[in-house]
């Protein structure tokens, strides 16, 4: 089997709130090597106000990291991506090629905040679908309207959306409430990703192994293999 991907980290040095040295970047290298991850997608933050890095730093870092994840054991692909936080020009920047999309492909990871209401995210995902995109909805399982009410889930899926959920989540360190919605989800066949949100190699570490472990014993190793390997194969690389 392929080695595993990782769609959703913050692993560029001093770009955003993620690994903060170099040091700590090739600690996480390190450590996605060990579970078997061969393939990453360097998502770091875009947010208004708060997250704004040049694509210029942007750039410059994601190839000193795709480098030196390449001299790491069998080596370990790296893909420039962006986790961007929606606003009502998203669309523009995309088009004008002021933020990543995944790869370079046609998939967005797109962030919403935690009280986001069900209005604003549809809307946003519709706008990005209408123009060619394919929105990645970041850790779906974080915001408050999506818990509340799970049919809006299948609903964005049946839009066109991908769902992404966090490795900390479905191994229940956000509580058993996040647990149980996103194994309802995984029952129901509405994830299509996961990904550590990996920020360091503290409090925010890599943990796809364990999560691939998890998956395997209480999900089956297929399903496992289907959202951890396929469905990236399938859904970003080919696009």
């Amino acid at each position: 089997m392929p080695g595993y991907y990782e769609v959703h980290c913050h692993i560029l040095p001093g770009v955003d709130d993620g690994a903060k040295s170099m040091k700590e970047t090739i600690r996480m290298l390190e450590s996605y090597h060990e579970d078997g991850v061969r393939t990453i997608y360097a998502t770091s933050h875009y947010r208004r106000g708060m997250f704004e890095p040049s694509m210029k730093d942007v750039e410059r870092q994601f190839e000193r990291v795709r480098k030196r994840a390449l001299e790491i054991g069998r080596g370990i692909t790296v893909h420039l991506g962006c986790e961007f936080h929606a606003n009502l020009d998203m669309v523009e920047m995309l088009d004008e090629g002021l933020r990543p999309t995944m790869g370079g492909g046609r998939c967005v990871l797109t962030e919403f905040s935690h009280s986001s209401d069900l209005a604003f995210i549809r809307e946003r995902c519709y706008a990005l679908l209408s123009h060619g995109y394919e929105p990645i909805i970041a850790h779906a399982e974080r915001y408050r309207e999506l818990v509340k009410h799970p049919d809006a889930v299948q609903d964005l899926a049946s839009m066109g959306c991908y769902i992404q959920v966090n490795a900390e989540s479905i191994l229940g360190q956000e509580g058993f409430g996040i647990k149980r919605f996103c194994r309802k989800l995984m029952k129901q066949d509405l994830v299509h990703f996961v990904g550590s949100d990996a920020h360091n190699m503290t409090d925010r570490k890599p943990q796809i192994g364990r999560c691939a472990e998890y998956l395997a014993k209480k999900m089956g190793r297929g399903y496992m293999e289907k959202i951890l390997v396929e469905n990236p194969q399938r859904i970003i690389e080919e696009r």
